[in-house]
């Protein structure tokens, strides 16, 4: 019986998550500036905080998606200007990625397009709520990045 109670709440928590993934990348989407997809605000962010140049192999990895799909999202980015790619001085084969001004102003007009929607679900459920869950949000991902299983 434990076991069954158990799986329930394991199949109750993702399905949870699942949702609630649908539901902000809905509401996302609806407030991103027009041409820009969350796989690139989240590159431009990332991009943005970063102290030093990425390779698109660190950013694939990083995002936990395959080298193919981050070089699709590169090369949108750089097509619109947003990021600089250049080869690997040490290493012709392989090549650098960093955002450029249009890319930090992009990003940031972009911030500014959610803050406003994340703030009101972060108000509406309280600042204590949030930050509780925000440790067991952080294991999980751990557990779940680690090697894939948990």
């Amino acid at each position: 019986m434990a076991e069954t109670s158990g799986n329930n709440l394991a199949v109750t928590l993702f399905s949870e998550i699942l949702t609630n993934e649908q539901l902000i990348r809905n509401r996302l989407t609806k407030v991103l500036p027009k041409g820009m997809e969350i796989s690139h605000f989240s590159v431009l962010n990332h991009l943005a905080s970063a102290s030093a140049e990425r390779s698109p192999g660190q950013l694939a990895k990083s995002f936990h998606v395959t080298r193919g799909a981050m070089t699709n999202t590169l090369n949108k980015l750089e097509w619109a200007g947003y990021v600089h790619i250049r080869p690997d001085w040490d290493d012709a084969r392989r090549k650098r990625v960093a955002i450029s001004p249009a890319g930090r102003a992009a990003r940031d007009v972009a911030l500014a397009a959610i803050t406003p929607m994340i703030s009101q679900v972060v108000a509406e459920l309280g600042e204590d709520k949030v930050r509780a869950a925000l440790p067991v949000m952080r294991e999980l991902r751990s557990k779940l990045g680690s090697d894939g299983e948990v």
